[in-house]
């Protein structure tokens, strides 16, 4: 390992965690950018365990509140809810995950043009629900009917799709099924957690026997460069999604798969 590795790690997670709440699939940019710059890790395990490290900036974020839902889960309903509704959102892409584990990471991932294809559909898709005049029924994301939690998780199925994107696929369910911007992207950013958590524990398992000490040190700066990131993002995003909308993340998508799909046409 060289000190060019390690700078090449730095720099992939602090753009997974640029990236990872933004609804322009994280994955896509951690794959084609190594793609594009050489960088090899075993069993693409640093691309999927450094996602742990963003989402756990959620832990910092959102800390007292979750710790009020905690606390009050003996006695209130609206909390015991709260929590089977992020179960319910979680089960579905958990399930198809573990069962099509095997293809996603060595057929898909393995795809740069099925990721920009992915990131060119979904931008085209943010553009055109920007433009529809939704009327939203929910503004709070701690506070979703169970069936708008679940649906919401049946459309995280999608980003099992390198480029599709995990938190774009759940923003645009919440979009359909009634939420606002705001509570949408919120009610995303909660259900990363067990999402990402389950995919860490899962890959590591997967690729425990595979790595070394030198995966491991790659894997932590990643990690760390993208948790920092991530804090930044999470603060700026509710409000900006708020006041512009979604549109401009559906550009950039569009802008990066066009991109990438250039640069495999030319051979790199």
């Amino acid at each position: 390992m060289t000190l060019g590795t390690l700078v090449e790690a730095l720099a992939l997670g602090l753009l997974e965690g640029l990236t990872e709440f933004i609804p322009v699939s994280s994955t896509a940019h951690l794959l084609l950018a190594a793609h594009f710059i050489g960088f090899e890790s075993t069993g693409k395990a640093f691309e999927v365990l450094i996602q742990l490290g963003a989402v756990l900036a959620i832990l910092v974020v959102y800390f007292q509140r979750f710790l009020r839902v905690a606390l009050q889960l003996p006695t209130n309903p609206g909390a015991r809810r709260f929590v089977l509704g992020i179960v319910l959102a979680f089960l579905p892409a958990a399930v198809l995950g573990v069962l099509l584990h095997g293809f996603i990471k060595s057929v898909l991932f393995e795809s740069p043009v099925t990721i920009c294809a992915a990131l060119i559909f979904g931008g085209v898709v943010l553009i055109v629900l920007d433009r529809i005049a939704f009327k939203p029924r929910y503004n709070n994301a701690m506070g979703f009917p169970l069936k708008t939690a679940f649906g919401i998780g049946v459309f995280q199925c999608l980003a099992l799709i390198p480029g599709m994107s995990r938190s774009g696929s759940t923003i645009v369910g919440g979009l359909v099924l009634g939420a606002d911007k705001r509570s949408a992207a919120e009610f995303s950013f909660f259900l990363a957690l067990p999402t990402m958590l389950g995919a860490f524990v899962y890959d590591f398992w997967k690729n425990r026997s595979a790595l070394s000490l030198d995966d491991g040190l790659l894997i932590a700066v990643g990690f760390v460069a993208a948790f920092c990131a991530a804090l930044l993002v999470i603060r700026w995003l509710l409000d900006f999604v708020s006041r512009h909308g979604y549109a401009v993340f559906g550009w950039w998508r569009i802008a990066v798969g066009l991109a990438g799909l250039a640069g495999v046409m030319l051979g790199y």
